[in-house]
């Protein structure tokens, strides 16, 4: 690849008044007496060797460190989303010890639904918001912010009790928790947007499936934490279980470590230059950026460029409603939005639905049950580890290790159809399955946990991060994340009251067929999404040109 500066038309004396060129200093740093005349083809030409140098740099320490600033931010909102679930069976012990009958030392249902589900009602805003945000303000200029609000939340939460005005602890915690999940919502489209175009063609899926990754490592944390609190309580607890009032502060409060770790990281990473030259329109800066960005030395021309812009770079255009209309109007580009969309509501519904199978299966491999209060407690902490490492952690990095050989849309079409089997079969034979073999059961919902991450829970993230144009990718990774979180809101809400219809999980046979209903959906409305493999994100969306 040659330098920049190899590409010149002409070494001309300084004139003023030509819209058509800039001038740029050309020559030795201490004697400047001609300039570089600038026309729309040489901006042209450095804006593809620019790109060029991105989709095919060596990958290094910059990508690395990419991966994991974004990949802690999403290891951080899985601790604290899944946190939750442990603190709230904690809290019930402190809260409602006093209870009589089932009720006793057990959070009830509609509140343990509502601070549950109070996350995902804030990432729906989260996400439509910060990836709207990003495209309009550009992403360095608020990324950081969704973690800030994160840590703030975590704390706050962690400090929740009853107000002197009524309000009960979980009233407050829920508010907390609605205002985390705005914070984390944000994370998904500006985290997925940054690795994604930082990214090289050649490992791209790799790349933001890593930091999707990281989820799973959030889970597992969680619990191990969980036990690891536990212990150092014991004695306590065993005296009085009040002492349980701290162990959920703990957990909670201790997912902020991550967050303020990565947060100056996140602070202070560069623009990318694909919003630099799309958006801000600055494609020396962009130039400039790229080679001190993967680490090359840069020349004369490169480091005085910046200091003056062609004509042509000097409006800014920020993407607009209107513009964002006229795109999407055509059947060619709504039809990809619709995809992701759908294809991520429809996972969502199911992913966060076949967690109400979850107290069967603890209970199956002898991980739940009665007893003291820190031994109930440390078995469910200890089975969610043990479910994770089966099914989930698997799912995750098998994609991140094959996604760029396969593709994405082939990984998407493999779990969904194998998602649709496995859930017709839980659905349609569910007591039988349970009657004649528990651990038929349990490796039934491992497969199904594997093919959602080795499957559409994994490429719905990737896929949106690819397959629009800059301008408005991330307010379209926004709205399609949103729209799987709707699912979430539905399943957790919903079908969480409805398990129980006829009986103590009586309904979840027929729950499970509604989740094989909407694996089917996913996997029609996949032949919308594009496959993104191999492609750069110009080739990807029609801007090599720079022409849309």
């Amino acid at each position: 690849m040659s330098s920049f500066s190899d590409h010149s038309t002409k070494d001309v004396v300084h004139t003023q008044g030509n819209p058509e060129y800039a001038t740029i200093p050309h020559g030795n740093a201490h004697h400047v007496s001609y300039t570089k005349e600038v026309t729309s083809d040489d901006v042209l030409a450095i804006r593809q060797r620019a790109l060029a140098e991105i989709d095919n740099a060596k990958f290094g320490w910059f990508h690395v460190k990419a991966c994991l600033v974004a990949g802690v931010g999403f290891f951080t909102d899985s601790y604290d989303i899944f946190a939750i679930n442990l603190c709230s069976l904690i809290m019930g012990y402190v809260y409602y010890a006093s209870a009589e009958g089932d009720a006793k030392n057990t959070t009830p249902t509609n509140i343990d639904m509502w601070i549950k589900g109070a996350t995902q009602l804030g990432c729906i805003f989260g996400q439509f918001i910060f990836g709207y945000l990003s495209d309009r303000l550009g992403r360095k200029r608020i990324y950081g912010v969704e973690l800030i609000i994160i840590i703030v939340c975590t704390i706050g939460g962690s400090f929740a009790g009853n107000t002197a005005r009524g309000l009960s602890v979980y009233w407050v915690l829920f508010i907390w928790r609605f205002v985390l999940g705005i914070g984390i919502g944000g994370d998904y489209p500006v985290s997925a947007i940054i690795t994604s175009e930082f990214a090289t063609t050649k490992n791209r899926g790799a790349m933001i499936a890593a930091v999707f990754a990281m989820q799973g490592f959030g889970i597992v944390a969680a619990a191990i934490v969980a036990i690891i609190v536990l212990a150092a309580f014991k004695g306590a607890v065993d005296g009085d279980q009040q002492t349980l009032d701290y162990v959920w502060r703990i957990i909670m409060g201790l997912g902020v470590v991550p967050g303020i770790v990565a947060l100056y990281f996140r602070l202070t990473i560069p623009e990318t230059p694909r919003y630099t030259l799309d958006i801000e329109q600055n494609v020396h800066k962009a130039a400039h950026d790229v080679k001190t960005t993967i680490g090359k030395p840069t020349d004369n021309d490169t480091e005085d460029a910046p200091l003056q812009r062609s004509a042509a770079e000097n409006k800014v255009q920020k993407p607009t409603w209107t513009e964002f209309y006229h795109h999407f109007k055509k059947w060619k580009n709504f039809r990809v939005l619709m995809g992701t969309s759908v294809t991520w509501f429809a996972l969502d519904v199911a992913f966060y639905g076949v967690n109400l199978n979850s107290s069967i299966i603890l209970q199956a491999i002898g991980f739940s049950g009665k007893g003291t209060p820190y031994h109930e407690l440390l078995k469910t902490s200890a089975g969610n580890i043990i479910l994770n490492l089966l099914g989930t952690l698997p799912g995750y990095w098998v994609t991140v290790f094959t996604i760029d050989r396969l593709g994405r849309r082939t990984i998407q079409f493999i779990g969904f159809v194998a998602l649709l089997i496995l859930f017709c079969i839980l659905g349609f034979a569910y007591h039988q399955i349970l009657d004649k073999s528990v651990a038929g059961f349990v490796v039934l919902i491992t497969l199904a946990q594997f093919f959602q991450n080795f499957g559409p829970n994994t490429t719905t993230f990737i896929i949106p991060a690819e397959a629009f144009p800059t301008r408005f990718r991330s307010t379209c990774h926004g709205i399609s994340a949103a729209s799987g979180k709707i699912g979430a809101v539905i399943a957790q809400l919903g079908f969480f009251q409805l398990k129980n219809r006829g009986g103590k999980n009586a309904f979840i046979p027929h729950l499970i067929q509604i989740f094989a209903l909407f694996m089917l959906i996913g996997l029609v409305f996949t032949w919308f999404v594009p496959e993104t493999k191999g492609k750069s994100l110009e080739e990807l969306n029609e801007e090599s040109e720079n022409d849309d």
